[in-house]
C-alpha cells in the first residue's frame, strides 16, 4: 500500500470514529441505545394525569432499575407539539391523534403507535358553602358558554353571585373537552380563567364560593393519597345528570369508577400512550407495562377505569 493510500485509509478510520462518537451524544442515538427496560428517555404528559401517570413512571423505574423515564407535564396542546417535532418520542394525552395529526406523521413517514389504557372521568368542583351539588348537562352548558351568569339562575337560591369558571391550563385537554362536547363548539364564556395547575384550581374553588372548575378524577380518586384527603375536605363534586328533567337523585352521578366502567357517568374521556419509536425502545417498553397488568392495576387504584381487565361490580340494597 503506497503512503498515500495509507493516509487516505486512516482518515477514514478517524473519520468513522469521529461520526461514531457525535451519534452516541445526539439525540437520534438516544433512540437505538435503549431496550424496552433500560436507558433514558424524555417522555411528554397531560398534566391532567399528573399523578397517575408519576405512579406509573415510579413503580416501572423501581422494576427495571436501569430504566430513567423523565416526565414533562404541560397543556394538551404542548404535549402533542413535542411528539410531532419529535422533541419527545411518547406522549400520554387524552384522546388519539386527530387526522391532521396522522397526516403530518405520514408526511415524515412515521407510524406511531396508540395504547389507550384508561377512561377518564371529569370532576366539577364546587366549594362546600355551594348548595347546587346537582347539576344536569343542560345546565353545565349554560354555565360554561355564559348563559347562566348567576348561581341563583341554578336554582333560584341566592347568596352566591356570579358564576366565576376555572380551568387547570390554557390549552389543556380539559378546557377542550368542555368546549367540545359540553359547549359544542360554542364559544367558552368570558368569565372563565385558568389557575395554571390543578392544585391552583382546586385551591381557588376552595376559597371562593362561587367558583367551579373542571378537574381530571385522578387528582381527586385515590383516597389512600394525603393530598386528595386534603382536597376532598375543602371541595364538594357535584353530581352530573345526562337527563334533561331528572326526576330523583339517582339520576345525578358522580365520577365514581362503576359510573366510568358501565358508560354512564355523562362526562367521560379514554386515555392513551402515543409512541413514535420505530423499534421497541424504552418508550415501546413503558407503554407495554402501562397497558399490562401491573400498570392497570395502578389505573384501578387512582379511580380511573382501566382499559383492560376485568372490573366486578356489585349492586347492593339499602335497607
Amino acid at each position: 500500500m503506497s503512503v498515500n493510500l495509507r493516509k487516505i485509509s486512516s482518515s477514514l478510520v478517524l473519520a468513522s470514529l469521529v461520526l461514531a462518537g457525535c451519534n452516541r451524544g445526539g439525540g437520534a442515538s438516544d433512540e437505538s441505545s435503549d431496550t424496552a427496560t433500560s436507558g433514558k428517555i424524555n417522555i411528554s404528559v397531560d398534566e391532567t394525569f399528573q399523578p397517575i401517570v408519576k405512579s406509573q413512571v415510579d413503580t416501572f423505574q423501581k422494576l427495571y432499575q436501569y430504566a430513567k423515564i423523565q416526565a414533562a407535564y404541560k397543556p394538551e396542546e404542548e404535549v402533542v407539539q413535542d411528539l410531532l417535532k419529535g422533541s419527545v418520542r411518547v406522549a400520554v394525552i387524552a384522546r388519539d391523534l386527530n387526522a391532521t395529526e396522522k397526516a403530518e406523521f405520514d408526511r415524515l413517514k412515521i407510524v406511531p403507535r396508540s395504547t389507550r389504557i384508561a377512561t377518564d372521568g371529569l370532576a366539577i368542583i364546587l366549594h362546600p358553602s355551594n348548595p347546587d351539588t346537582l347539576l344536569t348537562m343542560s345546565q353545565l352548558r349554560d354555565i360554561f358558554t355564559g348563559k347562566t351568569q348567576q348561581w341563583s339562575q341554578v336554582s333560584g337560591k341566592k347568596g352566591l353571585g356570579e358564576v366565576n369558571v376555572v380551568f387547570d391550563a390554557n390549552r389543556s385537554s380539559t378546557t377542550r373537552y368542555i368546549q367540545d362536547s359540553v359547549s359544542r363548539g360554542g364559544p367558552l364564556t368570558k368569565r372563565a380563567f385558568a389557575a395554571k395547575s390543578n392544585p391552583a384550581l382546586l385551591d381557588y374553588v376552595a376559597t371562593h364560593p362561587n367558583a367551579i372548575g373542571v378537574v381530571g378524577v385522578n387528582w381527586i380518586s385515590d383516597r389512600d393519597d394525603t393530598a386528595v384527603q386534603s382536597f376532598l375536605k375543602k371541595v364538594r363534586v357535584a353530581a352530573i345528570s345526562r337527563a334533561a328533567n331528572p326526576q330523583k337523585t339517582d339520576d345525578y352521578l358522580q365520577p365514581y369508577q362503576a359510573y366510568l366502567a358501565l358508560k354512564t357517568y355523562p362526562l367521560r374521556r379514554d386515555v392513551y400512550i402515543i409512541s413514535r419509536e420505530a423499534r421497541a425502545g424504552l418508550g415501546t417498553g413503558f407503554a407495554s407495562f402501562a397497558a399490562g397488568n401491573k400498570g392497570q392495576l395502578i389505573v384501578l387504584k387512582s379511580g380511573l377505569m382501566p382499559a383492560t381487565g376485568q372490573t366486578r361490580i356489585i349492586t347492593t340494597n339499602q335497607q
